[in-house]
């Protein structure tokens, strides 16, 4: 899902942050993006299917047996170690970006 500059997709790194506290099926990933970003960025179920479909065909999160008693349609996703890594690398490089702009007095400084 990298785009060719080697940087992950914002709608697709929430998908992998999202999935790195355990396994989710669609409708909750949507929930909680909406959740932790406070609704400012709202994922709409083609686009989440469509980044699913690439985000698994790149290994990056796998589909799982989900035990949900109240609908067997629904399909649950899993963070893979390959997608953990990616998604790590993409924070570290943010990480780095936040540094830079913080030395460059573009954002206050972290409050410790």
């Amino acid at each position: 899902m990298a785009q060719p500059n080697g940087t992950i997709p914002p709608a697709a790194l929430y998908v992998l942050l999202v999935l790195s506290d355990g396994e989710r099926h669609g409708y909750a990933i949507i929930k909680e993006i909406d959740a932790v970003t406070q609704g400012a960025l709202t994922i709409l179920p083609g686009t989440l299917y469509r980044i699913i479909k690439q985000l698994v065909d790149d290994g990056w999160i796998v589909e799982v047996d989900g035990s949900d008693a109240k609908d067997e349609r629904r399909r649950y996703y899993r963070l893979t170690t390959r997608g953990r890594k990616a998604a790590q690398a993409e924070v570290a490089r943010m990480a780095m970006i936040v540094s830079l702009a913080r030395a460059r007095r573009l954002m206050p400084s972290a409050s410790v």
